[in-house]
């Protein structure tokens, strides 16, 4: 018990230091997990053989996430990602197995053994790779979309690869039993300790396929018809880590079954989840196995980190960091083609390339097999390893590369930017939720708009409804002024990026002195950035929102609508007034933790807030006492 409690004491310490600092200096936090797994493993020697049998746990992380992100898709989206399942991430497995299957062949291994290889690097990491892709909103844009399709399909194609590795079994690494029977050189240990359930050992082809399919069918019916009854069963038990232990049993069962029939543990969970996507239970389900996903997650960088053979490493650097490097070229070049071929934008095209060049976890599986059926050699088998967790620390850069080129990066889009023909008394930059609103009920009071966008999805869907835009940036000058910048009265800046935002607002207030320019906050930071850029009425995107629902939750509770909406309206104009006072001792560039006379500004008025709130209360009290 002390052993165990020291482990989890040293991988826990590593993470709470390393995490933070990464994430602190724009590393990411999957960064921090490989480095705290290096800081224990190779470089202190904290952790050792054990590093092995925790990875086998924390690659559960791994199912977690996909039933998660299963959660996220409805069964019709999924149907509408098939021509990149199929077609993007069926071309992608195929064409860098020949490209790499080639290049071992080149390098003198034999045919198998290169087939072997070809399938191991065909596969990107789905921890890594989707970890990065959430901590930087980037999962809905079209390049993230392409990248989880292809690590789906290679969630798919680990299935068929199990089945042709013990085809792959190289003449040297097999002999012959006395009853003339093929044993395989990794057949000689005893591995009883880790023999599994199986559901379809010893049956025919066709008996595998039934069983299999049958187990599929299983899953759906079970979340479709049994769901509801199970969660009212829990229900009545009204203890909370009833719903988390059910959560943790769905998933884990689901995977053992998989398991059992042959088949890729996430790819189950992944298809449970879809299933689940429309329940009402979706949301219960991801907040009970959020924590455990991201803890697996994070234990299972790390025991990557610590698994690194610095020895190894060290013994011929230059060999194995170029076949590392060398791999990951190969594949961005298979993957830029078809991000190419398949029209994804500038941006996304990077993105899609940069994110799945590295070799994956699902890639320690197939060593693993591949080493028992004969298929590698040990020595072989080392070096495999070692390329891939390499890979894997590298990718995290890769990101960092990404954010650098899109920063200076134009996208280039199918569409032009139109040329804006129209000028209005009101120039409305950005047309999503906040910039619909004010634009139908500006025009509805007769007056004339133009708005600009540069989301053409959104233009399109706008002008569906019989509303005019123009694609395009509204940061341009040139834009701007074609849109009536010089005769315009009223600029309203509803743009989601907040930097664009403050840019725009600053840009226009330079060029019209004059103008009344209305700009949307995302947060109080942001209302002093946007006032000291020169904005005549800020506009917090959630503050009078909030202020409703407040106001419905002191009527609940005893209050009465005008005693409520009395506090409402004294809350409005205190923060108001606050505001505008704390945007005098706000300083640019410096967070208002980092104020003293701010926060201490900022305490004394929300303590004058409370009283005046209080002090009202006591009157209305005794109001109605008298």
């Amino acid at each position: 018990m002390e052993i165990i409690l020291l482990q989890a004491t040293i991988y826990l310490g590593a993470a709470v230091i390393a995490v933070p600092l990464a994430a602190r200096f724009g590393l990411g936090s999957v960064l921090g997990y490989l480095l705290a797994g290096i800081a224990i493993g190779p470089v202190t020697g904290l952790v050792g053989a054990e590093t092995k049998d925790l990875q086998h746990i924390a690659e559960f992380g791994v199912v977690m996430m996909l039933f998660l992100i299963g959660l996220e898709l409805e069964p019709r989206a999924l149907w509408n990602m098939r021509q990149r399942l199929l077609g993007l991430g069926g071309m992608q497995v195929g064409l860098t197995m020949l490209a790499i299957t080639a290049g071992a062949i080149f390098l003198g291994y034999d045919t198998g053994t290169s087939v072997a290889i070809g399938m191991i690097f065909a596969l990107s990491s789905t921890a890594i790779v989707l970890q990065t892709l959430s901590e930087k909103g980037l999962v809905q844009t079209s390049g993230g979309r392409s990248t989880f399709s292809v690590l789906l399909a290679q969630d798919i194609a680990v299935i068929p690869m199990l089945a042709l590795l013990p085809l792959l079994a190289a003449p040297a690494l097999m002999s012959l039993a006395p009853d003339g029977s093929v044993v395989r050189a990794a057949d000689a240990y005893d591995d009883s300790e880790y023999a599994t359930l199986s559901l379809v050992e010893g049956l025919s082809g066709w008996g595998v396929t039934l069983v299999t399919l049958g187990a599929v069918i299983a899953v759906i019916l079970t979340g479709i018809f049994l769901t509801r009854p199970i969660f009212r069963y829990i229900h009545h038990a009204r203890l909370r880590e009833m719903y988390t232990a059910l959560a943790l049993l769905m998933v884990v069962s689901i995977a053992v079954l998989m398991q059992m029939v042959g088949l890729s543990p996430a790819l189950g969970t992944f298809l449970a989840g879809v299933v689940l996507a429309n329940s009402e239970f979706r949301h219960e389900l991801e907040s009970d196995l959020e924590p455990f996903k991201g803890l697996l997650l994070g234990l299972f960088f790390i025991t990557v980190g610590a698994g690194i053979d610095f020895n190894l490493l060290f013994g011929d650097p230059a060999k194995i960091i170029g076949l590392a490097i060398a791999v990951m070229v190969i594949k961005g070049i298979i993957l830029f083609g078809l991000a190419t071929v398949f029209r994804l934008h500038k941006k996304d095209r990077w993105l899609f390339t940069l994110g799945l060049a590295q070799a994956g976890e699902f890639g320690f599986v197939l060593i693993s097999f591949s080493l028992a059926q004969g298929v590698l050699t040990d020595a072989l088998g080392s070096l495999l390893l070692l390329v891939i967790a390499l890979s894997m620390l590298i990718t995290p850069l890769l990101f960092i590369v990404y954010e650098v080129l899109t920063r200076r990066m134009v996208d280039e889009a199918d569409a032009e930017h139109d040329e804006v023909d129209e000028q209005g008394t009101v120039i409305i930059a950005g047309i999503g939720r906040f910039g619909q609103i004010v634009n139908r009920l500006v025009r509805s009071a007769g007056f004339d708009t133009v708005v600009v966008d540069n989301n053409l999805a959104t233009v399109q869907m706008m002008r569906k409804f019989g509303f005019r835009g123009f694609f395009g940036d509204p940061t341009r000058p040139d834009l701007l002024n074609a849109a009536g910048l010089e005769d315009a009265r009223v600029l309203v800046v509803a743009i989601d990026d907040k930097r664009n935002a403050v840019k725009l607002v600053r840009y226009a207030r330079k060029a019209r002195p004059d103008l009344h320019i209305i700009a949307r906050a995302r947060d109080r930071v942001h209302v002093h950035e946007l006032y000291d850029a020169g904005a005549d009425d800020i506009v917090r995107e959630m503050f009078d929102s909030s202020l409703r629902a407040g106001r419905y939750a002191l009527e609940n509770l005893g209050l009465t609508d005008f005693e409520a909406a009395e506090v409402e309206q004294a809350f409005y104009q205190h923060d108001r007034a606050a505001l505008r006072e704390l945007t005098e001792l706000w300083k640019p560039g410096v967070p208002v933790s980092d104020l003293p006379e701010y926060v201490a500004r900022a305490r004394e008025l929300n303590t004058s807030l409370e009283m005046e709130l209080a002090a009202r209360q006591q009157a209305n009290e005794r109001k109605k006492d008298d």
